[in-house]
């Protein structure tokens, strides 16, 4: 996935930080996100 997908123009993430490892950006899901470093899983 090229960088564009996560940053703006700006350079601003643009995709939500795991809130348990805080240095992972999570997976977008149809149904959920999720971090592949710690398993942590918002469901939608």
């Amino acid at each position: 996935m090229p960088r564009s997908d996560y940053y703006n123009d700006d350079g601003e993430l643009t995709k939500d930080m795991c809130p348990s490892c805080g240095d992972t950006v999570l997976a977008d899901h149809d149904d959920r996100q999720h971090c592949g470093k710690c398993d942590y899983t918002e469901w939608t």
